[in-house]
């Protein structure tokens, strides 16, 4: 069964909603918004209507102290991502993070895989409490079989990884879980990239969250219906506690506690 998973995106020490394709080093991204609440505020929210599972992200730098405030504020409910590596892993999982999410850390600057780098960050944190982070675009024409690779460096940078059944299955020894963002479509709220989450239910092998797109109640459905039931989801721009109107966060709560 599909379940919401929570998020909180942090850039410049703030919770944001970020167009996630406009992240770019010489640039300020497109914000669809800005709150006006602080991380531990959403962290404690999050801790009161038991959605644990959810994931902190920084992107980019001057994040690190509103990072600490939300995994205080729910201690082991959150992952965090962003500027993780095998030397500062423990601290994070130290700091109350369920998990450490980690992408480009394990790529070489020229976008390729590091296997080492892997194993590295096992031994930091162990199996169950890695969660690798497939963020990835879509590389394929319309006309094309759907394919997507990697994307390093607040996604950036394309690598030489393809998202496929076998890449999952070659990574699943590393992980508890996988987190997948479509960049293409992340905070658009256009819809979520449905050929994507059908191959990820179809592997299935692991847990994973999808996130990208997703604009309405009825996209979590569709999650729901095209993966099997296998892929979580996360909702943020269309989330109304993130200025979103497309969901309501207590429709969510619903939504997980059903059954």
């Amino acid at each position: 069964m599909t379940k919401f998973r929570p998020c909180i995106d942090l850039n410049g020490g703030q919770v944001k909603q970020i167009v996630g394709g406009t992240l770019r080093d010489d640039a300020l991204p497109v914000e669809n918004h800005v709150s006006s609440r602080p991380p531990d505020w959403f962290a404690g929210r999050y801790a009161e209507d038991d959605l644990s599972g959810g994931h902190v992200i920084k992107l980019g730098p001057g994040n690190e102290d509103a990072a600490l405030q939300a995994l205080r504020a729910f201690p082991g409910g959150l992952q965090i991502g962003g500027g993780i590596s095998n030397e500062n892993a423990g601290f994070w999982i130290d700091s109350g993070a369920s998990h450490v999410i980690v992408t480009s850390w394990l790529f070489s600057s020229k976008g390729c895989l590091i296997k080492e780098r892997l194993n590295a960050m096992r031994d930091a944190v162990g199996t169950d409490r890695l969660v690798v982070d497939l963020s990835c675009r879509r590389t394929s024409r319309p006309d094309e079989k759907p394919a997507w690779r990697v994307a390093m460096n607040r996604w950036q940078k394309l690598t030489d990884t393809e998202v496929t059944e076998q890449t999952l299955s070659s990574l699943a020894g590393f992980v508890g879980e996988f987190l997948v963002h479509a960049a293409d479509v992340e905070g658009l709220c256009s819809g979520i990239d449905q050929e994507l989450v059908e191959m990820l239910g179809a592997w299935g092998g692991k847990p994973i969250t999808y996130a990208g797109g997703a604009a309405s109640l009825e996209d979590v459905k569709l999650v729901d219906t095209v993966s099997g039931g296998k892929v979580d989801v996360t909702v943020g721009s269309a989330l109304d506690i993130f200025g979103g109107k497309g969901v309501a966060y207590d429709d969510l709560v619903q939504w997980n506690r059903r059954g």
